[in-house]
């Protein structure tokens, strides 16, 4: 669950996501920052990288996980919408293979605590 943590000098806020620790390499999961009932965004880690996207595929804005938190295929090394299988560059977000070609996925900011904690900007 998302919760929203002010900054140290009190003007700003962001929401804490999860920890380094609870997300695998590779991995992927889905998170739900505004509490709508589904999940808006998502983390994919790869090589001790972390990358969040918007959970909308460019193509026709789909959903992209075929089940909770399943962004990935098999390897590890491509996100894929689960609507028409438009593969996905894990570091970049761009289309490589599908309907959406040459398009790219919404990034958003990352921050990552040094104790490993995964916050989303505010306005995200």
């Amino acid at each position: 669950m998302a919760h929203l943590v002010p900054e140290q000098n009190g003007t700003a806020a962001r929401i804490r996501l999860c920890h380094l620790d609870e997300l695998p390499d590779p991995g992927s999961r889905g998170f739900d920052p505004r509490s709508e009932g589904r999940n808006s965004i998502f983390l994919v880690r790869r090589n001790n990288k972390v990358f969040a996207y918007r959970d909308s595929c460019p193509h026709q804005g789909a959903h992209l996980a075929w089940r909770r938190d399943a962004y990935l295929n098999r390897a590890g090394d491509r996100i894929v919408c689960h609507a028409h299988g438009a593969q996905f560059d894990p570091v970049s977000g761009k289309c490589l293979l599908g309907p959406c070609l040459g398009q790219s996925l919404t990034a958003l900011p990352l921050t990552i605590s040094a104790d490993g904690t995964i916050y989303l900007s505010q306005d995200q």
